[in-house]
Order: C-alpha cells, then sequence, then structure tokens
C-alpha cells in the first residue's frame, strides 16, 4: 500500500460532501448510525447483570464510574469509526495490514471465543426473562431467539436491518421508566454521581473493573469501525475519505454527534439501572444478584409487578440489539482477517463464510446454555478474555490512527488523541486490577 492512497477498492467517482440527509420531520434522526447501535447494544443483558449487580451491592456508590467512563468511550469509539470511515476497512482489516497476521489472527480468534461465550449469555437471559413473563420450555426459547436473530442478519437488507435495530434501541428506555417509577431519592443520585461516598474494598473494585470492562469492550470497536466501512460499500454517493478528502469534514461530524449521542445513550440507561436497582433491592438488603433475570426477578416483591414487567421486557428488548452485533463483529473481524467478502449487504450466496460465522457463534452460544458450563463463571471467564485483548487492540489502534500509513492526512488531532491514550491506560490499570482481584479470590 501506498502511504498516500488505502487500498478501499475501486474508486467512485467523488463527491463534495457526505451524502446529504433527508428532509422532514425525522430528519434529525439520520444522525443516528452506528454510534447509535454501538452504545445501545453495550447495554446488553450481560451489562444490565453487572449494573444491576453494582446498584443492588453498593447503591448509588458505583454511580461515579459511568460518569468517568462516557469520554473515554466517546474517544476510542470515535477512534474506531474514524478508523473505518477514513479507510473504508474495519479493525481487523487495518490491523492486518500494520500487524503480522499471526498476532491479529490470535487477538481476533480471542474476540471470538468472548463473543460466543457473550452471545449464550445473553441468550439466556433473554430467554429467562421471557420465561418469567409468559412461562414455557427454555430450551425452546433460546432456540427462537437465536433463529430470530439469525435470520434477521442473514436475509434482511441492510438500511432495513439497521434501522430495525435502530428501534430495538429503544427499548434501553424501559429502564428510565423503572428508575422514574420507583422514585428514586433524586438528590441522594445526583450528589453520589459527583461525590462517591462508598469505601474501596477487593468487592468493589471487581465490580468497577467489570462496569469498565463492560462499557469500553473490543467488540463495540470491531462493530463500530465495520459498520462505517458498511456504510461506505452500502451508499454509491459516499467512499473512503482516503479517495474523498473532501467529504471528510461532514462525516467526521456526523461521527462525533453519533458516537456521543450514542454513548451517552449507553451510560444513562446503565446508569437509571444502577439507581433503579439501588432504589429497589440495595435498600430492602437483597444484594445478591447475579443475572440480568434474578434482578428482575427480586423486583417483582420489592418494586411491583409493573417494574417487574419492564424490566423483564427491557432485557429482551436489549438481547434482540446486541446478540446479532456480538455475531456480527466477530464475522467483520474474522472474515477482514482470511480476506473473505463481508458485509450484511451482502446476499448468502455471496458471503457464505461471513455468515457462516454469525450462525456458528449464535448456534455454539446458544449451546453453551445447555453445556453444564456455569453461566456466572462463563462470562467471568469472558470479560477476562475481553481484558486480555482490550488493551492491546486499543494500544495498536490508537498507533494506526496516529499514523499516515493507515490514515493519511486523517490522522488523530492531539485532543482525541490524548483521550484515547488515556482511555487505553484506564483499561489497561482495569486489566491489572482484575487480575489483582483474581489473585486475592475477588472473581473465582
Amino acid at each position: 500500500m501506498s502511504d498516500n492512497v488505502a487500498d478501499a477498492g475501486p474508486a467512485k467517482p467523488p463527491t463534495p460532501a457526505e451524502p446529504p440527509a433527508k428532509a422532514g420531520p425525522l430528519a434529525f434522526l439520520q444522525v443516528f448510525g452506528p454510534g447509535l447501535i454501538t452504545g445501545a447494544s453495550d447495554d446488553d443483558p450481560s451489562g444490565i447483570a453487572t449494573y444491576s449487580q453494582a446498584g443492588a451491592q453498593y447503591g448509588y456508590g458505583l454511580e461515579w464510574t459511568l460518569l468517568f467512563s462516557w469520554p473515554l468511550m466517546c474517544a476510542i469509539q470515535e477512534i474506531s469509526a474514524r478508523i473505518g470511515r477514513v479507510t473504508g476497512r474495519g479493525i481487523a482489516g487495518n490491523l492486518k495490514r500494520a500487524y503480522p497476521r499471526s498476532l491479529v489472527l490470535s487477538l481476533v480468534g480471542l474476540v471470538l471465543v468472548a463473543n460466543t461465550i457473550n452471545l449464550g449469555a445473553d441468550l439466556g437471559a433473554m430467554a429467562a426473562a421471557l420465561q418469567l413473563l409468559i412461562g414455557g420450555p427454555l430450551w425452546l426459547l433460546i432456540a427462537a431467539f437465536a433463529l430470530l436473530s439469525v435470520l434477521l442478519e442473514v436475509f434482511v437488507r441492510y438500511k432495513r436491518y439497521a434501522a430495525i435495530l435502530k428501534w430495538f434501541a429503544l427499548s434501553l428506555l424501559t429502564y428510565v421508566a423503572v428508575a422514574f417509577a420507583v422514585k428514586a431519592p433524586w438528590g441522594q443520585v445526583a450528589w453520589n454521581l459527583i461525590a462517591p461516598s462508598m469505601k474501596f474494598d477487593v468487592g468493589a473494585l471487581t465490580v468497577v473493573v467489570a462496569v469498565l470492562g463492560t462499557t469500553i469492550s473490543p467488540y463495540l470497536f470491531f462493530w463500530q469501525a465495520s459498520e462505517e466501512a458498511e456504510e461506505v460499500e452500502d451508499d454509491p454517493r459516499a467512499q473512503a475519505l482516503r479517495r474523498s478528502p473532501d467529504q471528510a469534514r461532514a462525516a467526521f461530524k456526523r461521527i462525533r454527534i453519533d458516537t456521543y449521542l450514542g454513548m451517552a445513550l449507553s451510560n444513562a440507561v446503565a446508569l437509571f439501572i444502577m439507581i433503579a436497582t439501588a432504589a429497589t433491592l440495595n435498600a430492602h438488603g437483597v444484594t445478591n444478584i447475579q443475572t440480568s433475570s434474578q434482578a428482575a426477578e427480586a423486583l417483582k416483591p420489592v418494586a411491583g409487578p409493573l417494574v417487574f414487567f419492564i424490566f423483564a421486557i427491557g432485557i429482551v428488548g436489549t438481547g434482540l440489539l446486541a446478540v446479532p452485533v456480538l455475531a456480527g463483529s466477530a464475522a467483520y473481524a474474522l472474515g477482514e482477517v482470511f480476506g473473505w467478502k463481508i458485509g450484511l449487504d451482502r446476499s448468502w450466496r455471496d458471503a457464505k463464510p461471513f455468515y457462516g460465522v454469525i450462525a456458528a457463534a449464535t448456534l455454539v452460544g446458544g449451546l453453551i446454555n445447555f453445556s453444564g458450563l456455569d453461566p456466572i463463571k462463563a462470562l467471568f471467564w469472558s470479560a477476562v478474555i475481553n481484558g486480555v485483548v482490550a488493551v492491546p487492540v486499543m494500544v495498536m489502534m490508537m498507533l494506526m490512527s496516529s499514523g499516515r500509513k493507515i490514515m493519511g492526512d486523517f490522522t488523530l488531532g492531539p485532543g482525541l488523541k490524548i483521550v484515547g491514550w488515556l482511555a487505553t491506560a484506564v483499561m489497561g490499570a482495569a486489566a491489572v486490577g482484575m487480575f489483582a482481584t483474581m489473585a486475592m479470590g475477588g472473581g473465582s
């Protein structure tokens, strides 16, 4: 590859700016794209379990983690999106161009394993939540959710599929409703957000690390970058910015708004989950929460059937959003490493290996629920793998996005570079903290 021209496929006719938005009363919604879906998928059933555990065990004491992590999430996800939009490739495709293939394949393999475990946990949580509401055999509900997710990804065209995911993101608002329904003490909530009053012990450190690992996770990097590249492929008026630099200003503005609002939604919803469980479960001495469905079930006698119903429905909705993102991000990463035809806008016949990974990851994830493997331990090891993978991937992303070899004239500015490296350092510290708590018996 030349230092000045990215190999992003055949050039399209240049356009003076990113494609203009359509007019209409809902035109403002068009700014929401990969950033919104990425942020919303971060509040998956496994994440809900983590935030519920934080609220149940420590009340309002860990709210600060979500305020602290928001700018870090925004920076690293914006960098991911910029890499995809500038080069027309996802993270794995660019890593392969800059680093040894064996190293990239090892990291992508770990992402695939972690995503599959997480995917299985989410399928199980969705099925358990729906079983609480309507009954029925758990295996049938898991199979139904897995099949629905695969069918949507394989057979629905990208534009329509992306629109479906955006609507699923609305399910996150159920947790805002729950927080207001339980009448949380908002003065105390606001004070603890900026002046936490908790004592740090091994358990608290473990939850802090879990929250950081949930909010800043490798599959989110891979997904957002690949979706930006997908949108370039999908729209004949758009192309990789290294081939059409005059689109950069509009593209970067859209990416920043989309990403910052998407991450704000993610962390705001996580905050409302903490608030709701702190105001109900923690206030009534219910502190041992391991899964999102346990949190929903525990809410019923404490907060009433309506709150229980809303909370459980939210688990199903967020799972429907997160499962395809987990499977899709793994397929994008693996496909780029092996040079497959990839993309949700391609037909099944045109991208069989890509869709095969999506189907296989979803199938294996579903089967994990019947393997006899403790789902709590499975999620723990998924978090360990994500912690191992996130830091080197972030380091390599920061180096790539700061150099002209990959980014050409679109290297990171000083502000984004500083916050991106800060996010990388925080995740490095979180990984060290994770292993320290394991050594102290906090995560076994």
